[in-house]
């Protein structure tokens, strides 16, 4: 399988901060990545370069084949489907949830005066059938939970059948039904092998959906580990990553982790 993202020594600063330090990492079409760490562990700078929304101070990126640096963004960012609190921020909550997905063909937010035929709405109404809110058509955003804003995105992100979906942080801010529904939708979709190669951002293993392969631990912008979930997801890469002794299970495909407890000296 090819290489949708390739990236070789990647480091970004932003003045004195080095928020990405020498990444290298490759993720090919069959592929779902989760990428794990703590706050500022750079895994939104991370997903910024890998949807060509910033490049690297030092190093190469590579996304979908062409190199960051060398190529027109504007015309490979509609290649990339993308979830983000920031893009949630600009849709207008007005807006009806037909048309927060049909919109993304023209790649823009809040419909204005584009036009688009029967194939595109079809398209639109498939997708959010696909992510589980097909009751929602008629529906504005701003009425929606956040769990159901979550699947709309997601549908939004999909409409462009782009080569690589980006989810930053989905379930944050979902409580426990909306969370275990949204996993539900994210296993379904990485276990469609028509689905494109998919990186998922979180901070908690609890998150990561069934069908997901292969995993990114990061810590101060550098790598932990990095490989298929069965091996990187263990209680020794975990520990260092979030710098303290867990205790992790998994069961029926899902992970849970906490704190392992201090022993007390008699």
């Amino acid at each position: 399988m090819s290489a949708v993202l390739e990236f070789a020594g990647v480091t970004v600063r932003r003045g004195q901060a080095t928020l990405l330090d020498g990444i290298d990492w490759t993720v090919r079409a069959d592929e779902r990545w989760v990428v794990l760490g703590p706050n500022g562990a750079g895994k939104t700078t991370l997903l910024q370069v890998a949807s060509a929304q910033a490049h690297p101070t030092d190093g190469v990126a590579a996304v979908l084949e062409e190199v960051l640096g060398t190529v027109d963004v504007f015309e490979l960012r509609p290649r990339i489907g993308l979830t983000s609190a920031a893009l949630a921020e600009r849709i207008p909550r007005s807006e009806r949830v037909r048309d927060v997905v049909v919109s993304a063909s023209y790649g823009v937010v809040g419909r204005w005066r584009e036009d688009y035929d029967e194939l595109d709405h079809d398209r639109a109404e498939e997708l959010l059938v696909e992510v589980g809110v097909s009751h929602l058509v008629d529906r504005t955003f701003g009425t929606l939970s956040e769990g159901e804003r979550k699947r709309v995105q997601i549908a939004r992100a999909l409409m462009t059948d782009p080569e690589l979906l980006l989810l930053d942080e989905p379930a944050a801010g979902l409580d426990l039904g909306g969370r275990e529904d949204l996993v539900n939708t994210l296993s379904v979709l990485a276990n469609d092998p028509l689905s494109p190669a998919t990186v998922l951002v979180s901070h908690h293993v609890e998150e990561i959906p069934p069908g997901f392969t292969h995993a990114l631990l990061l810590r101060e912008g550098a790598v932990v580990a990095a490989g298929p979930v069965d091996e990187v997801v263990t209680e020794e890469a975990l520990g260092a990553t979030f710098a303290m002794p867990l205790v992790l299970r998994r069961e029926a495909g899902r992970f849970s982790a906490r704190r392992r407890p201090r022993r007390h000296a008699d």
